[in-house]
């Protein structure tokens, strides 16, 4: 491995934090091996930069490595004892720095990602499970890693996944089934419970589902991305539903009753005489629930007249002189 670890990220001595996060944050996504699967030189770039990084990041090992080169290593491990001392960080197993995919970088943070796993770099799930730890920096407490007594505890690392409800549930509530591919290969089958009211692309956190941790650290998490596919008839705005109900023209202008299906059961909507198409009718409360207040929202039944798909001639002669005895303007308030 080269020696020159500024070298290698094409970075001088006095390069700064921002500097490094830049020149890293560049190399990584044109070496990763994903991006280069058959290319075994692009993943020992990849290992390369990763462990320049993790040394010129931390302002300790970075000052011990701009005074005794690549070997100060040596000195954490108890080795021999120069100018500048000893190092007494985190201990790493070997002398060449850790592994690839033992590292805990935060990666959100050089990508572009945010925080809980949402957008950001296309790389983001696939360095969450590569690294040891489950969000947290390198010589962090809780989620990150720490050393006691020379053994080093990790948190597992999250895993993230999705699953697709119908959207009757995702209204009301119930159980989805998703498999779940850990990083070692192996596959497993979770059931997790579906809050009613819960919206497209919400999370939902399953505590201590995901990587065994390392030594005394905490098992990470699993995120799993609730994805609701479409209903034929309803939408959802907010927490209210809304579902065109067709109707003939004589329940339209004559006023009736009919039934309208709802998330708790059919109900009877009340049509007012001379209503017209397009008019929307407000059943209250038969809406999604909100997940804090609980208190849940409207729905909003649209009316459409439906036709008859053949008229007579004694049908368009009643129409005709129907028209002529009511001269609308039913588009006189259409502009563009």
């Amino acid at each position: 491995m080269p020696e020159d670890y500024y070298q290698l990220l094409g970075l001088s001595r006095g390069a700064s934090d921002a500097e490094i996060n830049k020149a890293y944050r560049k190399l990584a996504a044109k070496y990763h091996p994903d991006k280069n699967p058959d290319d075994k030189s692009a993943k020992q770039k990849f290992q390369q930069l990763q462990t320049a990084y993790d040394v010129l990041k931390d302002p300790e090992k970075r000052k011990l490595y701009d005074q005794l080169g690549p070997d100060f290593e040596r000195y954490q491990a108890g080795g021999p004892t120069g100018g500048a001392g000893s190092y007494s960080g985190r201990s790493y197993s070997g002398g060449a720095g850790p592994q690839y995919g033992q590292y805990d970088f935060n990666f959100e943070d050089l990508f572009g990602g945010g925080g809980g796993g949402g957008g950001g770099s296309p790389f983001g799930d696939i360095f969450e499970q590569m690294r040891g730890g489950g969000g947290g920096r390198s010589g962090g407490a809780g989620r990150g890693s720490s050393t006691w007594a020379g053994t080093t505890s990790r948190r597992g690392s999250d895993l993230r996944t999705e699953a697709t409800i119908d959207f009757a549930t995702s209204i009301v509530g119930g159980q989805v089934q998703f498999s779940l591919q850990r990083p070692d290969g192996t596959s497993e089958t979770l059931t997790v419970k579906i809050p009613a009211g819960i919206k497209n692309g919400e999370k939902i956190r399953l505590r201590g589902q995901g990587n065994p941790g390392t030594g005394n650290g905490s098992p990470g998490d699993i995120f799993l991305t609730v994805q609701v596919r479409p209903h034929t008839h309803f939408t959802r705005k907010g927490n209210d539903l809304y579902v065109k109900v067709p109707v003939t023209l004589a329940e339209a202008a004559l006023g009736s009753r009919i039934d309208v299906p709802t998330p708790e059961g059919t109900v009877t909507l009340r049509i007012p005489k001379g209503s017209s198409g397009g008019t929307k009718l407000r059943i209250r409360s038969q809406g999604a629930p909100d997940s804090k207040t609980k208190s849940k929202g409207d729905l909003y039944a649209e009316l459409v007249i439906k036709l008859p798909d053949e008229l007579t001639a004694e049908d368009r002669r009643f129409l005709e002189d129907w028209d002529a005895k009511y001269p609308l303007q039913p588009r006189k308030d259409l502009f563009w």
